[in-house]
């Protein structure tokens, strides 16, 4: 099937410098770049390390000596979220300027004991539902001072369609609450940095992992508020680990054995359902781009 190129797609691929990539992340670097060039698109690649206590020193090089090895290479500039403060600072202010967000004077602690009284439990690795303790109709901070800013949630289900999952819904108020925009120690939180990136930076598609998905809702709120265009999503399939969880840094993966880059490329397409490639480098790259299943940018 052809698709005819597309010089307004514009994707990226966006690791955090929290160690070396494994082979989790690979499958979603790769699939961003095939979705790229199987569009005829641009692919650029931007360094997430907003999260500056959790970051590795020189980890982002070495992710992107490892991306070169393997053939994917960022179409333009590499781009690092640390040193992008004033867009997030101009975001959160046009939030508050709207009425769309307001200081929070809650700890975990705070907020899990708020719940708790409410007789609201909370599953292991779900977020704590924020109860809206600080909002402006219930009193503000109450005399407290003022630890992080939120996003202030309407009701409502938000519905979007992902290119790979299908229709998706969430109703972000009752499953996430009022969520953090900058965090108690001054740094920017996730949601509020990738989605001024991501409209700053001009994505139109976002490619990446399927535990990314529930994060999607938080962030089209914010596009909406914030006047943004919002892009279309695809969510790839997570590589697991041995204890059935997401492969991840923090449960033992291992960095990526480049030795033989198309080894690991083609472990990485075969779990994308691609067929295993021979030959060349450049020559499974291309096999892969022709091959490249989802080629239909829906709308969202």
């Amino acid at each position: 099937m052809s698709t005819a190129p597309d010089p307004t797609y514009r994707g990226r691929f966006a690791p955090s410098p929290t160690g070396p990539l494994h082979a989790g992340s690979l499958v979603a670097a790769l699939a961003s770049w095939l979705d790229a060039r199987a569009h005829g698109g641009t692919w650029i690649v931007r360094i997430e390390d907003v999260d500056t206590p959790r970051c590795q020193p020189g980890a982002d090089g070495f992710i992107l000596r490892q991306l070169a090895t393997c053939g994917l290479v960022s179409d333009g500039p590499v781009v690092w979220q640390s040193r992008r403060g004033p867009l997030y600072q101009a975001a959160l202010d046009r939030l508050i300027t709207a009425g769309a967000a307001y200081p929070c004077a809650c700890s975990r602690k705070d907020i899990n004991t708020a719940l708790h009284a409410a007789g609201i439990g909370r599953e292991r690795h779900h977020l704590a539902v924020y109860p809206g303790t600080c909002r402006p109709e219930r009193g503000g901070l109450h005399g407290r001072a003022a630890r992080a800013w939120r996003f202030q949630v309407g009701p409502g289900t938000l519905h979007w369609t992902d290119r790979r999952l299908g229709p998706q819904a969430q109703d972000v108020a009752t499953e996430v609450g009022d969520f953090v925009l900058r965090r108690a120690d001054g740094l920017w939180a996730y949601q509020l940095a990738v989605v001024v990136d991501d409209a700053d930076q001009g994505i139109t598609q976002i490619v990446r992992g399927e535990d990314l998905c529930d994060n999607t809702p938080r962030q089209r709120l914010l596009q909406q508020a914030l006047g943004l265009p919002v892009p279309g999503y695809l969510h790839t399939p997570l590589v697991m680990g041995g204890n059935g969880e997401k492969l991840s840094k923090q449960n033992g993966a291992q960095a990526l054995d480049l030795a033989a880059p198309l080894c690991a490329l083609n472990q990485a397409a075969q779990h994308l359902g691609l067929p295993a490639a021979t030959g060349s480098l450049p020559d499974a790259l291309a096999q892969w781009v022709s091959a490249w299943p989802w080629r239909d940018l829906a709308p969202v």
